[in-house]
């Protein structure tokens, strides 16, 4: 038997579907246009681990430099985060591991982010306080798993949260590829926002 089938056999109840309790406005356009490109195998689980695996190579290419490829990429590879909730609430296939691996996804993308830009191109401090949040989130999920026996699931505040950090990491990168510091700061502004969005997401109790 495998590690990952020994692991499904052990936790049984990270992966038994879920009903969706709410469906965005969002979910039904994505339902009727992206998604309906996937493949029936692509479940939101495995679009999930997708990102984390593909967070490396965009690390990778925002390292080097390459801005151009690598805000479309980034870019992409977030948009992925919309994809597999919009997936699980539309299909009904909303398991406690998905509400594990997606934001711990998310975290690795925007935190390898924020190492790489903001504490280079925007301001040091502000960048503490996002990762600072970030490790406060997984604690605080960590602890509800192994203590409570109960998993998170992200809130309103949570998800415009991600969606400011996703947009001003893509400010940062535009600014970049067209060397212009005004942007820089707008992406300031914005990345302060979602810190003040988190604060509420966290004091909500998502993640």
């Amino acid at each position: 038997m495998s590690l990952i089938k020994r692991f499904k056999e052990k936790n049984k109840d990270l992966f038994e579907y879920l009903e969706s309790q709410e469906v965005h406005p969002h979910d039904h356009f994505l339902e009727n246009t992206v998604l309906r490109l996937l493949p029936k195998s692509v479940t939101p689980n495995k679009i999930s681990i997708f990102r984390i695996i593909a967070t490396p190579f965009v690390f990778m290419l925002i390292l080097f430099g390459h801005y151009n490829i690598g805000v479309i990429t980034f870019a992409l590879v977030a948009f992925t985060d919309a994809m597999d909730g919009s997936l699980a609430r539309t299909k009904n296939k909303i398991t406690r591991f998905g509400m594990l691996i997606d934001p711990l996804a998310d975290k690795l993308l925007i935190g390898s982010m924020v190492l790489l830009l903001v504490f280079k191109y925007l301001d040091f401090w502000l960048g503490i306080a996002v990762l600072g949040m970030e490790i406060i989130f997984i604690s605080t999920a960590y602890i509800a798993r192994v203590k409570f026996k109960t998993v998170r699931m992200a809130n309103l505040w949570g998800k415009i949260k991600m969606f400011l950090q996703v947009l001003a990491i893509c400010t940062v990168l535009i600014a970049l590829v067209f060397d212009n510091p005004f942007l820089l700061n707008i992406a300031s502004v914005i990345l302060g926002l979602s810190v003040g969005f988190a604060l509420v997401s966290l004091f909500r109790h998502g993640i």
